[in-house]
């Protein structure tokens, strides 16, 4: 009789956790979905948006095209957002009878004005100037620095020093920003630009265009 017990309790407690699990399948949802941007009929991506999933940590982010996927239960707050981009709060419907669910979410440009900000490297003006007053520089520095700020100087230092890991990451953004700047759009063509004209003249005159030895 005990045996029995034991095995009915055992099963019991089997049943119980299968039931829970099923019950907690049940509320999970695949969410997915494209964000774009609404300010404007065009609707191209926002990339790598913030998606959190509201008061449980955890979430996800969208790729260069918009699309993101994330598991999420239903009732869920969904937290969308991004910068330069009003965030946007969507909530999971708790009525769903699928559990696949998918979304367009529109995000509206914000700009956000910031105070101006000056920079001093001495507590005040009035340090400053003493500083400045005080310091003795002398002709063996003046020649110094005007021999570092030659224009001779400066190329080959252009030239001959290589860039670091942060300067390469900076230009690698900067093509991406470039890049999603006219999604939707045409790029515009140089050919009609006076700056790259100007560019092309100067290098011409220089002799960039020479073969080199």
């Amino acid at each position: 009789m005990k045996i029995k017990t034991i095995l009915l309790s055992i099963a019991f407690v089997i049943l119980g956790v299968v039931s829970a699990l099923a019950q907690e399948s049940k509320d999970l949802v695949q969410f997915t979905g494209m964000v774009l941007d609404g300010t404007t009929a065009e609707l191209y991506p926002v990339p790598y948006t913030n998606i959190l999933v509201k008061s449980k940590g955890r979430g996800t982010y969208s790729d260069f095209q918009g699309f993101f996927s994330i598991v999420v239960d239903k009732g869920d707050t969904i937290v969308f957002s991004a910068i330069g981009y009003k965030t946007v709060d969507y909530i999971i419907p708790v009525d769903l009878d699928d559990n696949r669910y998918s979304l367009v979410q529109l995000m509206t440009q914000d700009a956000i004005n910031l105070p101006e900000t000056v920079v001093f490297p001495w507590p005040s003006r009035e340090h400053f100037k003493l500083e400045f007053l005080a310091m003795d520089v002398t002709t063996e520095l003046q020649e110094r620095a005007t021999r570092n700020l030659a224009n001779e100087t400066l190329e080959r230092m252009r030239n001959e020093v290589k860039s670091d890991g942060r300067e390469n990451a900076d230009f690698y953004l900067r093509q991406q920003a470039r890049q999603t700047y006219y999604i939707g759009q045409t790029p515009p063509m140089n050919i009609f630009s006076p700056i790259a004209w100007k560019k092309f003249f100067d290098a011409w005159k220089n002799g960039d265009f020479k073969k080199k030895k």
